[in-house]
């Protein structure tokens, strides 16, 4: 069992960075089959408090000054809600899913529908991906998942789509079935911090990944936040951050210390229940990163 990090940096203050998020009400929110460990159909959901929790989420992104944008919910589809599955922008360009299972198939053109509506230029895949669920930019890289859903040629495909350089990173526990479940990008841009250059950075469950794969996240990312199996098997890692605002699960309250030691300022918000169909916080966030 990994053990979370003793050695702390100076608490300095961080700056926050605009986002421009995609989200989606939960209006449809059930858990009627199964396509990951998390999703219990016998279990009962109540669609009415998804959507509270989910309104909780939405109005901080706002309130911290965030924009947010809107996809309609399509009925039959109640996954959805879980946005970050719905694409991956970069520049202005969206690389859209193509989903593993064919419960989620659905969804797929209704995301690239979107993004052509609202001026992207929209890229239709050839292999199997589920947007930034397995795809996280931090700096002018894309750090890509795989082992459960996206597959080793979509990392191929999405560098070839933005240009950029792809870390692959295999994923070997079924509950962090998505790379986003297992890590979140701190800083995902080069920066100054406490009066010097810093790394762009990130926090991740070391348990998640296979050896190949953590040797090369602590190659890459020495000053990473390593996060203990309690806090990552709450969906800790199911995160969204600005760069000093991080919204985290109310149960990671390690990762919510190990957030305050490196000065940034975690915010609880409880999605309990979109946990029961799989989902978090970052789940339920897409980032539209314009030209």
């Amino acid at each position: 069992m990994s053990t979370p990090e003793t050695i702390t940096a100076p608490a300095t203050p961080r700056t926050a960075q605009h986002r421009r998020y995609l989200m989606c009400r939960p209006e449809h929110f059930t858990v009627s089959y199964t396509i990951n460990p998390w999703m219990q159909p016998a279990l009962p959901t109540d669609t009415e408090k998804a959507v509270a929790q989910w309104q909780q989420l939405y109005d901080l992104y706002l309130e911290l000054g965030h924009e947010v944008e809107l996809i309609e919910p399509l009925a039959g589809y109640p996954d959805m809600v879980y946005t970050a599955n719905g694409g991956f922008v970069i520049d202005g360009r969206a690389y859209v899913p193509k989903f593993r299972f064919t419960e989620r198939a659905g969804e797929a053109p209704a995301f690239a529908d979107w993004f052509r509506a609202n001026g992207y230029e929209t890229v239709e895949p050839e292999e199997v991906n589920e947007g930034e669920g397995d795809f996280l930019l931090v700096g002018d890289t894309i750090l890509a998942g795989t082992g459960f859903r996206s597959t080793d040629d979509s990392h191929r495909e999405v560098g070839a789509v933005f240009g950029r350089e792809v870390i692959s990173l295999n994923l070997t526990d079924p509950r962090f079935y998505h790379l986003d479940t297992a890590l979140t990008v701190l800083d995902p841009v080069e920066g100054v911090h406490n009066g010097g250059p810093e790394r762009a950075n990130i926090a991740y469950l070391p348990g998640a990944f296979d050896d190949a794969s953590r040797a090369i996240l602590e190659d890459r990312f020495p000053d990473a936040i390593l996060v203990s199996d309690e806090d990552g098997s709450v969906f800790g890692l199911n995160s969204a951050s600005d760069g000093r605002n991080v919204i985290i699960s109310p149960r990671a309250t390690g990762f919510e210390q190990q957030l305050r030691d490196r000065g940034y300022n975690p915010i609880m918000v409880d999605l309990s229940e979109l946990l029961l169909g799989g989902g978090g916080i970052k789940c339920c966030t897409l980032e539209l990163r314009a030209k």
